[in-house]
Parts: C-alpha cells; structure tokens; sequence
C-alpha cells in the first residue's frame, strides 16, 4: 500500500508529463512532483508546489502554471484542488477515500506500510563501553538510539545484527592483568567474586603502579605481548575481567531493554597485521616519527600540518583506526553487510570520516555494495549547560541514573494510582522511569546537546512519555467499557466528523515518517510523530463520543488502528506501554 505522499506524487507527476513534455524542457528535474504535508489544516490535506519550479523554467506566472494542472486534475479520490499564495496547490482528500484507505491499513499487519522490496544486512554498532570502566551517561545516547534504530530496521523487515563494539584490547590490560596476578590472585581463580566498582579501583591503582614502578610496567608490556600471544593464564585472567565488566553492563541493558551482541575489539586482532600490510600493498602508507602513517588530502592539524591516521603506532603496537579498519573489512567482506550504522558522539566524527575514506581507498569495501554511515549525537547536559556530571564533578553513573529515574517515578504513581499492589507499583515505576529517559533523549534531534531534567521528562504534559502511555492507557479505557470485540466487527471504518478525518489522516501518514527515518535516521521524527498522534486522539477524544454512539464499530476499529500504531511507534523507540496508570 502506497503512502498518500506517495499516492499524490505520481497523480500529479502524470498530469506534469501529460502537460510539459513536449514542451521543449527536460521535466526529470521536476519529477517526482513536489508533495508536502500541508502546514495548517485549512491548507487542505497535501500541497504541490510544482507549479513555482516549472514557472521558472517555462518563464511564466506560477499561478498560471498552477491553474493548468489544477484544470488537468480528475481525480474521484481529491475533493478539491486549490490555488493559494504565488502557486501553491492545495489538496483535499474525499472523506470516502480516507475511509477506504484506513479500513484497509487497519487490518494490515504492517499498519499500511508498503511492502519492503529490498531486504538488506544491517549492522547497527551501539553502547561500545570499555571494560573495567562502568556504563556513564555519555553511554545514555548511544545505547539507546541504537537500540532504537535496530528495532526500526527490524521492523521494516531487513536483517539486523546489533554489535557491541566493547573495548577489550590494549595496553590497559596488560596492567590490570598484572597487578591481579600480584595482588588479586584469588579473583582470577574464582575463589572471590567481585564487583565492577571494585575492579575500576584496580584499574587506577594498576595505572598509578605503571606510571611510577618501571619494574611493574614491564610485566604489564609483558602481559600485553602474552595476551595477544594467548597464552592461558593471561587469557584466563582477562577472561575474568571481561566477565566482570559484562555482568555490570548486562544488568543496565536488561533494565532498559536493549538486545546486544558482543564483539569487542579483541575480535579482530588477528586481523591487524593483513590490514597494515594491504595499506602498504596499496602505497597508501607514510613513516612519520616512527610510526605508520595514511595522509588523506583535506585533513589539516590546526597548525596546518597535515593531519594523519595513524594505522601502527612507532612500537609496533595498533590502535582504534587499526581495529576499525579490520572490523570495516570484516563487515564488508565476511559478513556482506548492505550499510553499516556505526552509533558513536559527534567528537568522533572526523575520525570516522578518515576512517571509511582510507577503507574505501585501501579497497577494504566497495561503496557500491556496502554503505558505512556514523550516526553521529551530541552530549547529556546539566542544568549549567556544561556535561551532565555529579555533585562532586564525577561522571554520572548510568545505573545510578536509571534508579532515580525509577525511584521518582514511583512517588509520581504512588500520588495518582489507587489499588495498586506493591509488586504492581515497582513494575509500572520501572517502566514509566526508563520509558521517560528514553523519550526525553530520542525527543531531541539527536545531532543537538540536550539538558537532562528528571522534573521535565516526568510530567505529564507535553512531548513527554507519559503524555503518550497516558494517551494509550485512556484508548484501552474505552475498550474496557465497550461490550463490542473488536475482531467482530464486520461493518465498515467510515470517518465524517472533522476529529476523526484529523486523526484518520495522521494515521495513514505514519509511512510517510518512516520513509523520512529512514532516510535521516532521526528518532525524533517518530516522537514528534506519536506526540502528535496522541494530541489528535485526545481530541477525538473530546469531540467524538464512542460507546453507545450509533458510530461506535468504525470509531473502535479507527482508534484500534490508532492504538497499535503508537504501541508500534513506542516499540521502535525501544519504551513499553502500561495497562493503567
């Protein structure tokens, strides 16, 4: 099923072809015909702003050009067809048309989306923590618009790998592994268990020994060398750090949701040394200082020398471009992924773009076939506009965060539910407290810093979450007091008040938004979209009585279809829904 976009794109492209096309001017600059949703509803439904491009090129008034098409239009499904402003045309659907579309994207089990024609292998790499460091905030954004962008990709049908590109490989590890083979033998042989918080402390105390006793520095380069050399007692303790680490991350993830496979760094490292040499297969490698070098042309320092990637460090040693350098090759090649989505913050973008420019020089993929994209997001902000941190300055602990998103969202509940058991409460707290986390950053347009308030994302007004659990949980109520099942109704989804062709009409377009996501991979698309859904609801709400009325089956099936939209919509942005609240 075609979106109405869609549906009115090629109407008015026939009609420009049938008119313009042999008038001397090449159209396929002006096909597809210009379709926009119109701004106001006294517009009308759509616009086509054709007539103002092909004025120019005809050398002619717009509302001339605008009057031909309008006269050439003969479409049963357009109610009307206006002229507004220097050329504009304004679009009204017949209440007949809407009616037939919504009947058949209510019973489609892709809520009226079009049919997927191309499947593609997706990869989408998000939260990429480093072990034996803890999950902060500067996680937050990651996690979940990847988590987010893997459940949209899902549901449009392709195939989707989620990848937790951890950092498990480096020097750091040497020393960690070091000092617990001195001083915390028992925790690798598992006679201790241990927390993550108390491995960070290992962590700086291994850093403090490394920087100021040569001796112990030795063992942690000894151990490095070991590590990569697999030898099974340092495997073994590095095993031991991994599962600490991943125990912490796996208990964030749970409580928000996310599905995520690890594949650390540590995956490609027997891939480093083909790399380095296909660099140097290919001339692409300079010595500069020791180490080996790739200078792209553009790339400056600020002193205006040029800027390089560094592939193999002057010791020999390998680093983040070496690593993604492999792992662009694996995904390319081995895993033949169509386009890979790599969610990581905007300070990384300038790394990203050397890194996928050299990989495409070095022949490590083929642009043709697979397309690597960085999903680049801004920073959590505090409410003194500068990175969102603790009282005492420290970065802010995302386990830390969650609870007290779930702790006041329990005060909120415990005011306004009654006859609500204990287990009930802590429940639907866990789930109004990370749903509103989640929606008050996925709301944002994710390239742009936000501020992060508990205050604001808990209240029920506005672009909020539970605005919108709120707006589901109120059409479940009429569900609740109708006598009618909604799978038996037979008659017909007919829409005539003015609140039912509004919300009709936003639900028919929920395609369109998906098409505009995935082309922009911006999930506030989609929030502005439900906000904007649940708002249209209400004042259906408002104005449309529902049980009892003589209209009762078509306005139940016309707000079914709007419950599993934004079920479907709160879904892909990764937030559960409430029975009650």
């Amino acid at each position: 099923m075609d979106t109405l976009q869609s549906h009115l794109q090629q109407l008015f492209s026939s009609i420009i072809q049938d008119l313009f096309s042999n008038k001397g001017i090449d159209l396929s600059s002006f096909l597809p015909s210009e379709i926009t949703s119109s701004t106001q509803e006294s517009f009308g439904h759509y616009q086509c702003n054709s007539a103002l491009k092909l004025a120019k090129a005809f050398k002619k008034n717009p509302r001339e050009i605008a009057q031909k098409i309008v006269d050439a239009l003969d479409a049963e499904e357009v109610e009307k067809a206006e002229l507004a402003g220097p050329g504009f045309i304004n679009i009204t659907f017949t209440s007949e048309f809407l009616s037939s579309r919504l009947e058949k994207a209510q019973k489609d089990k892709r809520l009226g989306l079009p049919k997927l024609k191309d499947r593609k292998k997706i990869i989408v790499e998000f939260s990429s923590p480093n072990i034996a460091k803890e999950l902060h905030v500067g996680h937050l954004r990651s996690t979940i618009i990847g988590e987010c962008l893997a459940r949209f990709f899902t549901f449009l049908g392709h195939d989707v790998l989620r990848l937790n590109h951890v950092g498990d490989f480096g020097t750091q590890f040497g020393m960690l592994i070091a000092y617990l083979k001195k001083y915390e033998a028992d925790v690798i042989s598992g006679k201790r268990k241990v927390a993550i918080d108390e491995l960070m402390q290992w962590y700086k105390d291994s850093k403090i020994l490394f920087d100021k006793d040569p001796d112990f520095k030795k063992e942690a380069h000894s151990e490095v060398i070991a590590l990569q050399a697999s030898a099974p007692d340092s495997v073994k303790a590095w095993e031991k750090i991994c599962d600490i680490s991943r125990e912490a991350f796996q208990k964030i993830y749970d409580l928000l949701d996310v599905t995520i496979q690890e594949r650390g760094e540590s995956y490609y490292s027997d891939m480093l040394p083909s790399v380095i040499e296909n660099l140097e297969k290919k001339n692409l490698i300079q010595v500069s200082n020791g180490a080996k070098c790739v200078f792209l042309d553009g790339y400056v320092q600020k002193n205006g020398d040029p800027l390089p990637l560094i592939a193999q460090k002057n010791d020999g040693g390998y680093n983040y471009a070496t690593t993604d350098l492999a792992a662009i090759t694996q995904r390319a090649q081995i895993e033949k992924a169509d386009r890979v989505i790599c969610v990581v913050d905007a300070g990384q973008s300038l790394h990203f773009q050397m890194v996928f420019e050299v990989a495409e020089k070095a022949g490590l993929f083929d642009p043709k076939k697979s397309k690597f994209e960085h999903v680049a997001f801004g920073v959590v902000l505090g409410a003194n506009g500068k990175k969102f941190k603790t009282r005492e300055g420290k970065t802010e602990k995302l386990i830390d965060l969650c609870m007290e998103a779930v702790s006041r969202a329990k005060n909120i509940l415990q005011e306004k539910m009654e006859n609500v058991s204990d287990k009930e409460l802590e429940d639907y707290a866990t789930i109004l407290g990370i749903d509103a986390m989640k929606y008050a950053d996925l709301s944002c347009q994710r390239i742009k810093d936000y501020t992060f308030s508990f205050d604001r994302m808990l209240q029920f007004e506005g672009n909020t979450a539970s605005f919108l659990l709120y707006s589901y949980v109120r059409i479940l109520g009429i569900f609740k007091k109708s006598d009618i099942d909604v799978s038996s109704i037979a008659s017909s989804l007919t829409v005539s008040h003015p609140s039912e062709i509004t919300l009709g009409l936003h639900l028919l377009r929920f395609g369109e938004i998906i098409e505009q996501m995935d082309r922009d991979l911006l999930p506030n698309r989609l929030c502005d979209y439900l906000y904007q859904l649940a708002e249209k609801f209400n004042a259906f709400f408002r104005d449309c009585h529902v049980v009892g009325s003589k209209e009762e089956e078509s306005r139940l099936l016309l707000i079914d279809f709007a419950k599993n939209i934004l079920a479907k919509g709160l879904y892909i942005l990764g937030l559960k829904t409430l029975p009650r609240m």
